[in-house]
């Protein structure tokens, strides 16, 4: 199943005899990330350079660990304005590293490593929120971020995957977008990834790295979806919460940011493969895009991934 949402049984009578009542999992959509997950992915960040221009492209070529574990019992939440409520949640950490560029130590090389938690949350009277959940994360270059959002209905299907843009834009509206010839891989550049470090890399995937996600679909049977939507910006004004926050370092002073970490958009989909054998298995799949403001532009970073249950 791609939601477990039955965990254990009580037992009850019905018209005399004994009949099993379905207990609810406490983590609701949330049910099937405890585990590891281990697999590939895409990043591209643009990053700001302090030299003859303001940008350099990175591109990686990414493998990735993803270890969640359950928190175990209620977490419970004070209220003043209504009652209390109980929130469970999971705690994990993210670790993607470079496929071919290796570090000093000879190995490959960390490019991200995100502890967090992931919250299941009851529906709330004040504020007014139907069922929600929310990550928690601390990323180590100095950004903090809650995104809240919600899990969509279950669909007996593969999730469709909308593009996803790496285009800079302006800061104030209207938001113009502003494209630069890193993103060409046709055009030689100093200021982008060497393509001997990113050998698969196709311009497709600059154009559209969602493309990565659709590829990683191509020949699987996925029978069930669950949908995980967050942002650090509302997605159910006004009432939901978010944000980022960052060190003095990245919002920089006079003339700054240096690059501060704005806004976080993320879509987990947690999905149900049928095999041929008629076994099935779990996938997670991923896209994130974080902009970072500096130089007067938002310039996207986005990072998706494939990854499966061991």
């Amino acid at each position: 199943m791609a939601i477990q949402l039955l965990r254990d049984f009580a037992m009850t009578s019905v018209s005399g005899r004994i009949a099993p009542l379905p207990v609810v999992d406490p983590l609701g959509p949330l049910a099937d990330l405890p585990g590891t997950w281990v697999g590939t992915g895409f990043n591209q960040i643009w990053r700001p350079f302090h030299g003859s221009q303001d940008r350099f492209l990175e591109l990686n070529e990414t493998m990735e660990t993803f270890q969640v574990d359950e928190i175990p019992g209620d977490i419970p939440n004070r209220g003043l304005l209504q009652g209390d409520i109980n929130v469970h949640g999971v705690r994990y950490l993210q670790q993607i590293q470079d496929v071919h560029v290796l570090g000093p130590n000879g190995k490959p090389a960390g490019i991200h490593i995100e502890p967090g938690i992931w919250l299941s949350i009851p529906l709330t009277a004040n504020p007014q929120d139907a069922p929600t959940v929310a990550r928690m994360a601390g990323i180590p270059h100095g950004t903090t971020l809650v995104a809240q959002g919600s899990a969509l209905p279950v669909i007996n299907a593969a999730p469709p995957i909308a593009p996803a843009s790496i285009t800079p834009f302006t800061i104030a509206p209207p938001h113009t977008p502003v494209p630069f010839p890193e993103t060409n891989l046709g055009i030689a550049t100093t200021f982008r990834t060497p393509s001997a470090d990113i050998p698969r890399v196709t311009q497709a995937m600059v154009n559209n790295p969602n493309i990565v996600l659709t590829d990683g679909l191509a020949g699987k049977n996925v029978i069930a979806t669950t949908t995980l939507k967050v942002s650090t910006a509302p997605l159910n004004p006004p009432s939901t919460g978010g944000g980022t926050s960052n060190i003095a370092f990245l919002q920089g002073a006079a003339g700054g940011p240096n690059a501060q970490s704005v806004q976080v958009d993320a879509t987990f989909w947690i999905e149900t493969i049928k095999e041929a054998t008629g076994a099935t298995k779990l996938q997670l799949q991923y896209t994130q895009t974080v902009l970072l403001n500096f130089n007067g532009l938002s310039w996207p970073h986005v990072s998706v991934a494939t990854l499966i249950k061991q």
